[in-house]
């Protein structure tokens, strides 16, 4: 049996600083319309040349993240905020709640993911691979909280629609930090079966990264709705 290898990928200092970027963006730690730190402050915090931080920040505006107002660079906002009510209630009122969240989040990720498995660039979907190899098996819940709404901004950036990936972001915040969602995933009485959800959501994503990689549109598709079936119909139908 032939052993297959990943290709070994050089990064230069200021693409390792653009990705770093790009994963405090899609975390929702540099929020939409928020400034960016200064090309002096960023220089001090990576301990690199400043040269290297403006590639970076160029790199970002290439990629229709961040935008130059006047002398300060902000994250792109475009959009007002998305707010939803939440769900007065019982563990049933809760789960309502999150499945309407999950039904309008499907409506928006999958032709998202269908336009950037079209539209990726070669170094976006080094990007998406190399989010995509922090995943593990069994790790710690907060941890894939954060990575996982890095992985799916990390793809919708490559859409190569700013409003689109803006909306997108917005409605993941909503449920990433809805108190039910929340509520539904730290219950005591749920972790064997939240750590269930996140071994087969590990699997899920590199699926879905194959097909991108591929530029596969149908695949990444078809691969993105049954992520999202899988963890919707398993936070509803088996979590208490």
């Amino acid at each position: 049996m032939e052993v297959g290898f990943e290709p070994i990928v050089r990064q230069t200092i200021s693409e390792q600083v653009r990705l770093q970027l790009v994963e405090r963006i899609g975390s929702g730690e540099l929020a939409p319309g928020e400034p960016v730190p200064s090309e002096r402050a960023l220089s001090e915090r990576f301990g690199v040349a400043r040269t290297s931080i403006r590639e970076a920040l160029q790199g970002l505006i290439s990629l229709g993240l961040v935008e130059r107002r006047g002398n300060r660079i902000h994250v792109v906002e475009r959009l007002p905020l998305v707010t939803v009510p939440g769900t007065a209630g019982g563990p049933d009122a809760r789960k309502e709640y999150v499945r309407q969240l999950f039904e309008t989040r499907r409506v928006l990720e999958l032709p998202i993911f269908e336009l950037a498995a079209t539209r990726a660039t070669d170094a976006q979907r080094d990007e998406i691979r190399a989010v995509a190899d922090q995943f593990r098996p069994g790790m710690p819940l907060d941890d894939f909280r954060r990575l996982d709404r890095i992985f799916h901004m990390t793809i919708a950036t490559a859409c190569g629609n700013p409003l689109l990936v803006e909306l997108y972001g917005k409605v993941l915040n909503a449920l990433f930090q809805s108190g039910e969602f929340e509520s539904l995933l730290y219950d005591e009485a749920n972790r064997e079966r939240v750590g269930v959800i996140v071994g087969q959501s590990v699997l899920d994503h590199e699926t879905i990264v194959a097909a991108i990689m591929n530029g596969d549109p149908v695949g990444t598709l078809d691969a993105s709705d049954r992520h999202l079936d899988n963890v919707e119909r398993r936070m509803v139908e088996e979590l208490v």
